[in-house]
């Protein structure tokens, strides 16, 4: 951890002040667009009772989440991050207002079939306006290397993962009170009344330093190709995002099992309450990023992270024990935020500010690709494969009698043998050439600041105030 001599983030001087209002205004914008998801994705249940047609929600969003990233990285890099964001907020107001006009017009019998054209056009509107907002998930890093001193970024990014604890925080409890109340119609206003005072207040921020970044040539294209020329150019760094692409596809076996390994041990309500318990782990981990940074080498925190990350996974389901569950999700939630500030402090030091829009936009593509390919894989193998082997199976027979056996054994041992190979391959990563000429490069990399800043000095302000 960095020590206390470090300069600290000033949100008095006025490149930092502006930070502190796009984060601000990132928040409340994200929670709504994301209140959105949840809600129509608990609404339709409760309208079709059709499992498939939720199941359809989260593949329409990863997908297009996946789909988009390169396009909306160019987007970011070829305009000014404000101007981005206040574009992609007039395009998810746009749709949602699209969706508001189609839900009120539609009979609400059409609702109910999940076969119904009128019903996936109101979804596929919606899932636009949310996709929209991702634009921002990109520019904000991007305005982090603009606004803030290099030696703060790491601190910088613990903020924007706070920022995403509070939003996963919220937006449950936001989205369940106002479909139990209205349905999607209550859910729809509010979020477009949020997103147009956002517009507004995005306009009266001043973003110092706020520029289009174009190529040389003047190339205002996707241009992949030159973006993964970026990549391999720097040493080590395509194998990191590589291995952020791995685990998140690891990652997938957590997104399709644990509701059902948790739920098989306590009531849906005490489960619903436990998770949102533990999303202040988030919270807490991005302000202890935020207030310690992560050292002069963020590429071996992150690595050092996945290790602890993977051991909790081996041990938590050794027993069937919801306080060995809960113990080891807080561990998670807690490092998780280091390790995501980890990968964007690297991201922004390495690669030149030209560039960052397209490879930020890139690592999301690769990453966000990974974790559904998993979770429609490992569904039906441990539903076919893993349960069988434990309930009745040779497993049950050999490894029952200290493991336990039964359906939820099965998936407690699909947690563990995931637990087993991330922390091979992080093992392998840590000892790798790649990940020693990558912390050479970012060692030797000597990153000026987008714009000319004052960076504080902690002892003389402390003293002066």
């Amino acid at each position: 951890m960095a020590s206390d001599d470090r300069p600290r983030l000033r949100l008095s001087d006025a490149p930092q002040r502006a930070f502190a209002h796009v984060l601000v205004n990132t928040l409340i914008v994200s929670v709504m667009n994301y209140a959105l998801w949840f809600a129509v994705t608990f609404w339709i249940y409760l309208e079709t009772t059709s499992v498939f047609a939720t199941g359809m929600i989260a593949g329409i969003f990863l997908v297009a989440t996946a789909g988009t990233g390169v396009w909306f990285g160019s987007l970011v890099d070829h305009h000014r991050k404000k101007s981005v964001m206040q574009a992609s907020a007039v395009a998810s107001i746009v749709a949602y207002l699209a969706a508001l006009a189609v839900y009120l017009i539609a009979d609400p019998i059409t609702f109910t079939d999940p076969g119904s054209p009128v019903l996936w056009i109101f979804v596929v509107l919606l899932m636009a306006g949310v996709i929209a907002g991702n634009l921002r998930s990109i520019a904000l890093p991007t305005l982090v290397t603009v606004l803030i001193p290099e030696p703060l970024r790491d601190r910088a990014n613990g903020l924007v993962g706070t920022t995403s604890g509070v939003s996963f925080l919220v937006t449950s409890v936001i989205s369940g009170v106002l479909v139990a109340a209205d349905g999607m119609r209550s859910v729809l206003v509010l979020s477009i009344v949020v997103l147009l005072l956002g517009l507004l207040h995005l306009a009266s921020i001043t973003v110092p330093g706020d520029r289009a970044s174009t190529d040389d040539d003047g190339n205002r294209k996707v241009d992949l190709r030159g973006t993964l020329r970026v990549v391999r150019g720097v040493p080590g760094l395509l194998a990191l995002i590589v291995f952020s692409c791995f685990n998140n596809f690891l990652g997938g076996a957590f997104m399709a099992l644990m509701d059902a390994y948790g739920l098989s041990m306590v009531s849906v309500q005490t489960w619903g309450l436990l998770w949102g318990a533990l999303s202040t782990g988030i919270i807490i981990g991005g302000i202890a990023v935020a207030r310690f940074g992560l050292g002069s080498n963020p590429v071996r925190v992150l690595l050092l992270v996945n290790i602890v990350l993977w051991t909790v996974t081996v041990l938590f389901p050794l027993r069937s024990s919801i306080v060995m569950l809960t113990a080891g999700m807080a561990v998670y939630m807690l490092l998780i935020p280091a390790a995501e500030a980890a990968e964007q402090t690297v991201l922004q030091r390495v690669v030149p500010f030209e560039r960052q829009g397209r490879v930020f936009g890139f690592a999301q593509s690769l990453e966000q690709a990974a974790s559904p390919i998993t979770a429609f894989l490992i569904g039906p193998l441990a539903q076919f494969v893993v349960i069988p082997f434990m309930t009745d199976g040779w497993g049950a027979e050999h490894l029952g009698p200290w493991f336990g056996t039964g359906a939820d054994r099965g998936l407690a041992l699909v947690f563990v043998a995931v637990g087993v190979l991330g922390l091979f391959a992080t093992t392998l990563a840590l000892l790798s050439k790649p990940y020693r000429r990558l912390s050479a490069a970012y060692a030797a990399s000597r990153a000026e600041p987008a714009v000319p800043l004052e960076v504080v000095d902690p002892m003389s302000s402390e003293q002066a105030g």
